[in-house]
C-alpha cells in the first residue's frame, strides 16, 4: 500500500510504501470498545462525594411533636426530604480503574493504526521538523490543501519543536503528541493524523508490526 508524501505547501512530492501485511489487520470492535472504555474510565478521578443524613450538620432534635400538630411526623430537619438534608444513594469516592493487559492494549493500537492507514486518514508531510519560525498561516494553508480543515487533527512530532507547537496552538481542533504516545482513544477520536515520513517509519516498526509480548 502506498501513502502520498506532501511538502509544507501541500504538494505531493513522493510516496511511502507500507507493507500490506502491516495494514491488513482484522478489526475486533469489542476489543477496541473495551480498551477505549477502560482508557476513559481510568482518567476519572472518582473524588465525587455527597453527604448522607448522618453526615450533614444539624437536625439533632425533632422539629415538632410526634402528635397533635396536624402535620406529618418528622424526625429530623436533615432528613432527605428537607432542604439542606442528606442525599439518598448519592455518589461516594470510588476507584474507576480497569485493568487492560499489555497484549490487548498493543493489539488495539495496532488495529487503530491499520484502520487509519486503510481509510486514508494518515498524512505524511515532509519538512515539519525544519520549521524554525512559528507561523499559523503556514499550517492553515497546509490543512486547506490537504483537505482536512474542519476535521479533528492529531499532529505527531518525532521530537519537540516549539515553532510547530506555537504555530498550531490557535487551532482548537488540532492536538499534538510525541510520535509513539497516542493511545487507541487518541487515534480513533481524530479524523486526520499528520506526521513526517521518518516518524511514520518508527510507527510502522513499533506499532504496526505484529504484537509480540513476553
Amino acid at each position: 500500500m502506498e501513502l502520498p508524501i506532501y511538502n509544507l505547501e501541500g504538494e505531493r512530492v513522493g510516496t511511502y510504501e507500507v507493507a500490506d501485511e502491516l495494514v491488513q489487520v482484522p478489526v475486533n470492535i469489542p476489543l477496541l470498545h473495551q480498551v477505549v472504555f477502560a482508557h476513559l474510565a481510568n482518567k476519572r478521578q472518582g473524588t465525587h462525594s455527597t453527604k448522607t443524613r448522618g453526615e450533614v450538620r444539624g437536625g439533632g432534635r425533632k422539629p415538632w411533636s410526634q402528635k397533635g400538630t396536624g402535620r406529618a411526623r418528622q424526625g429530623s430537619i436533615r432528613a432527605p426530604q428537607w432542604v439542606g438534608g442528606g442525599v439518598v444513594h448519592g455518589p461516594k469516592p470510588r476507584d474507576y480503574d480497569q485493568k487492560i493487559n499489555k497484549r490487548m492494549r498493543k493489539t488495539a493500537i495496532r488495529m487503530a493504526w491499520a484502520m487509519k492507514v486503510r481509510e486514508g486518514q494518515v498524512f505524511l508531510v515532509q519538512g515539519l521538523e525544519t520549521v524554525t519560525q512559528p507561523k499559523t498561516k503556514t499550517f492553515k494553508d497546509l490543512f486547506d490543501r490537504l483537505g482536512i480543515t474542519g476535521r479533528r487533527i492529531l499532529l505527531l512530532l518525532p521530537e519537540k519543536n516549539e515553532a510547530v507547537l506555537r504555530s498550531v496552538a490557535n487551532f482548537p481542533s488540532v492536538d499534538t503528541l510525541p510520535v509513539l504516545q497516542p493511545s487507541t482513544y487518541d487515534l480513533l477520536v481524530h479524523q486526520a493524523i499528520v506526521t513526517t515520513p521518518d516518524a511514520f517509519a518508527l510507527i510502522a516498526e513499533r506499532r504496526l508490526a505484529r504484537v509480540n509480548v513476553r
